[in-house]
């Protein structure tokens, strides 16, 4: 981990390309294998069990979409903090935020946990998941809820070692978890019958794997992180805990603001059958391919963003902008391209009904508009959470998760009548938003002026 730090310190120098695109690539390999072990579940119950499975993965998929938020919101401002405090040289402050992350993380981890346990079947009840998937739905869910603390575990420990400045680790974690999901999805759902349960259960596995391995590895580096993993540390340190939440809580209200909203559309959407909620599955997950670089690049650039501003290189920032957005720009217009020539190609992938591709060609514009603000994001991400701005976070959830996803779907897919395509139109177009916020500060060149708020837990 020693040599990872020193990883970190060299993202103020050097050309901005070079530097996001070394740091940024094992968090791509990382996302995408992710995606891939994602989507084998719905490709194997797809193709093992037909299109009432992959229905029911697509939306037990929306129920760990409502659990994630508070992890990632979290993960993400403890990673912008850890760069900090590793640039200005603040190795106590680093150990402070490691214990915190640990405390705070697992304890809402095994809060959720309990809650859902009781709480799981109301959820899917609200998303108007059809009858004849239900039982299907139900066992899905009920394992991947079981295995919420793997998840939220597995996220605070990576974003630990991406503040650290390794990247190559988490990468090398989730290759751990795709190479167990993957092997274990193929016998359960196909030689030993188990259906969704059975796909559920093997990436329960995965992850519990990847968060034991990764565990380990910290152990072993504890001197590293500041660290000492006594018991006495697992605690919420006062210093870090208010910057942590004042970054963290608008980060966690975004994710949620967004993933909320989607359900409540998807609640919409999964009330015209078994077969839409197919095609809105396979959709997500096609997303998520573009999801995966934007993810990497949002991340990435936001701990140089953080680190130029921590070193006081404001110049370099508009650079990592601009770099951000061309480097997703390119992976996206060429995914896009396959989508709109072979769209049936690709949702072949999960399913061979007919009626599931021959909707799934219906989809492909409102594919397009995804894929362009899967594109436009990840730059205004970065400066947003690299500079610490927690209000301007909340301003994106409550205008991106709420204003624009919910009223624009219900005014295209219910004032104006276009049923399912309105829906769907209207959730792309809100993934649009981030980019004209984000934009607009930018140029404001107000972002100058946050890093030192944010690190004092005043904003």
């Amino acid at each position: 981990m020693a040599s990872e730090t020193r990883i970190i310190k060299d993202l103020t120098v050097g050309s901005v390309p070079k530097t996001l695109l070394r740091f940024a690539l094992p968090l791509f390999m990382s996302g995408l294998l992710q995606m891939v072990y994602n989507m084998v579940d719905m490709i194997v119950v797809g193709r093992f069990v037909g299109t009432q499975g992959l229905s029911a993965v697509a939306i037990g998929g929306e129920l760990m979409q409502l659990i994630l938020f508070v992890a990632l919101g979290f993960s993400n401002a403890g990673q912008v903090l850890i760069s900090r405090y590793v640039g200005e040289d603040r190795n106590d402050k680093v150990g402070e935020m490691v214990g915190t992350l640990f405390t705070m993380l697992l304890s809402i981890a095994l809060a959720m946990t309990i809650i859902l346990l009781f709480a799981y079947k109301g959820v899917l009840r609200w998303l108007n998941t059809p009858a004849d998937i239900w039982d299907y739905t139900t066992d899905y869910s009920l394992v991947c809820v079981c295995g919420v603390i793997f998840i939220y575990g597995y996220n605070l420990v990576s974003a630990i070692m991406r503040g650290m400045g390794d990247s190559r680790h988490p990468f090398l974690f989730i290759a751990i978890a795709s190479v167990i999901n993957i092997v274990l999805d193929i016998l359960f759902v196909g030689p030993f019958g188990m259906g969704p349960f059975g796909a559920a259960l093997a990436t329960v596995i995965g992850q519990a794997a990847s968060f034991l391995f990764a565990i380990r590895l910290l152990y072993r580096n504890r001197a590293d992180i500041h660290f000492d993993f006594k018991p006495k540390s697992f605690r919420i340190h006062r210093g870090v805990a208010r910057p942590l939440i004042t970054l963290g809580i608008p980060m966690v209200l975004q994710a949620a603001a967004v993933n909320l909203s989607m359900l409540f559309v998807n609640s919409y959407i999964n009330a015209y059958g078994t077969v839409t909620v197919a095609v809105t599955g396979v959709a997500r997950k096609l997303e998520h391919m573009i999801g995966v670089v934007s993810q990497a690049i949002s991340s990435s650039g936001g701990a140089m963003v953080s680190q130029a501003l921590g070193a006081n290189k404001t110049e370099r920032v508009p650079k990592i902008v601009f770099t951000a957005l061309w480097v997703v720009a390119i992976p996206a217009s060429i995914f896009a391209l396959v989508t709109a020539m072979h769209p049936e190609w690709l949702f072949g992938l999960f399913s061979n009904d007919p009626a599931v591709l021959s909707l799934a060609v219906t989809y492909v514009p409102v594919a397009m508009v995804q894929y362009t603000g899967a594109t436009l994001r990840p730059a205004n991400f970065a400066l947003i959470n690299g500079s610490g701005n927690s209000r301007l976070n909340l301003l994106v959830a409550l205008f991106d998760g709420i204003i624009a996803r919910i009223g624009l779907a219900l005014f295209l897919g219910i004032s104006c009548g276009m049923g399912i395509m309105g829906f769907w139109y209207g959730n792309a177009f809100a993934g649009c938003v981030p980019f004209v916020i984000g934009s607009v500060y930018l140029l404001s060149g107000r972002w100058k002026h946050r890093a030192s708020a944010a690190l004092r837990g005043k904003d």
